[in-house]
């Protein structure tokens, strides 16, 4: 029996639809293969664990005082393999509270999906669900992604980035320069995803006010040319290596201009996540169009060295037929089981997938050589000047 770690919430913005994703991991596990439990990380970045944490009830006005609740930390110490009682607001190892074999990270946003967190079960030697730290911290960065997608030859539409600084410090240069991409706009912090703080712009008044939401999120906005009436097309990948699987594409409906936060998850059934948003799957594409997008899936999925599930977003030109990259998530919301239930892939099998890549990754992780003997500490033993130890 594999005792699963499920994490999800952490200081992010995307907090709560962390803890939906979570909880649905939670669901779906396979109990004859896994003791799967729930780690919480709340607003402040404490972390817990208990059997309240199951009950979506418990997140409405959190209590980390409320019997049945347990504060733990992870050491980033390999052969820790567990999660240790934390006391008094610092950590103590008093003793291990349970054991952690492998974790299954259902985090979206800062603090969890942008590498931090897998950094950490990186030096602690667990294996764990999502893209390594490189593929994560890359995918988080709208900026950084835009210009790595430009790098691989991909479609991507114009942009310009600004900081928080220069917004705030010459804002009428910076709409001046933003605005030379021609409107309609779309203004994104760098760093969010689930459409939060993004905004459109058909004019300079909602230029402005879009870019000052933007600052209010992050300190590097991004400004990118839109399009009129884009049809959203999405793919996912699951996978690690050269072993991947890429879903059905989908194409989302919304009776917005484009899908806003509460669109995807607090109309409807906003419990059950992404699966409650009205999509179309499989998308009403060409197999053409649709074969382009699934092969660009792949490349983007192996370039960015990615691990388990993602998803990345395209935009369609309605009039045109032109397609463009939009983003990678590398922590899909809902882990993007939807698009692989009607290919046969049921989301407790997608579950096991997670794991095995998981482990697969640790393995190879442990093939690869970390020590190497030098003479260094010898001679600067022995008194030689750091200079000619080069």
């Amino acid at each position: 029996m594999i005792n699963l770690g499920v994490l999800f919430g952490s200081r992010a913005a995307e907090h709560d639809v962390s803890i939906v994703s979570g909880l649905q991991i939670l669901e779906n596990a396979d109990k004859s293969k896994y003791n799967a439990f729930p780690v919480y990380i709340s607003r402040s970045g404490e972390w817990f664990i208990g059997e309240r944490l199951r009950d979506i009830k418990t997140y409405r006005n959190f209590d980390p005082e409320k019997k049945g609740l347990t504060r733990v930390f992870l050491p980033p110490v390999p052969g820790a393999n567990g999660l240790y009682k934390a006391s008094g607001g610092l950590f103590s190892k008093s003793g291990k509270v349970c054991g952690l074999d492998c974790a299954i990270l259902a985090m979206h946003g800062m603090h969890g999906e942008d590498g931090t967190l897998q950094g950490l079960f990186e030096l602690a030697d667990i294996p764990y669900s999502s893209c390594g730290v490189t593929g994560s911290a890359l995918g988080m960065d709208k900026i950084v992604m835009k210009g790595l997608f430009r790098s691989m030859g991909l479609p991507v539409l114009s942009s310009k980035y600004f900081l928080r600084s220069e917004w705030r410090n010459d804002p009428e240069k910076v709409l001046d320069e933003a605005s030379k991409l021609g409107f309609p706009l779309f203004i994104k912090p760098a760093n969010l995803g689930s459409s939060i703080g993004i905004a459109k712009a058909s004019d300079m008044e909602s230029l402005r006010r879009g870019l000052d939401v933007a600052a209010g999120f992050d300190r590097r906005i991004l400004v990118e040319k839109g399009i009129d009436k884009p049809v959203e097309i999405n793919c996912a990948c699951l996978g690690y290596d050269r072993d991947v699987m890429v879903s059905l594409c989908e194409q989302p409906s919304s009776w917005e201009e484009f899908l806003t936060f509460e669109d995807k998850y607090t109309r409807g059934e906003g419990s059950k996540g992404m699966k409650s948003l009205s999509r179309m799957i499989p998308a009403p594409i060409s197999d053409e169009l649709t074969k382009r997008i699934q092969d660009m899936t792949c490349e983007i999925f192996r370039f960015f060295e990615c691990k388990g599930v993602v998803r990345i977003d395209y935009l369609m030109d309605k009039a045109s037929g032109d397609v463009y990259v939009n983003e990678i998530n590398t922590i899909p919301g809902s882990f993007a089981f939807y698009l692989y239930e009607p290919m046969g892939l049921k989301f407790r099998q997608l579950i096991d997938k997670l794991v095995e890549f998981a482990y697969k990754a640790l393995d190879e992780k442990r093939e690869s050589g970390f020590a190497f003997e030098s003479e260094i500490l010898s001679k600067a033993m022995l008194g030689v000047k750091p200079n000619k130890l080069k």
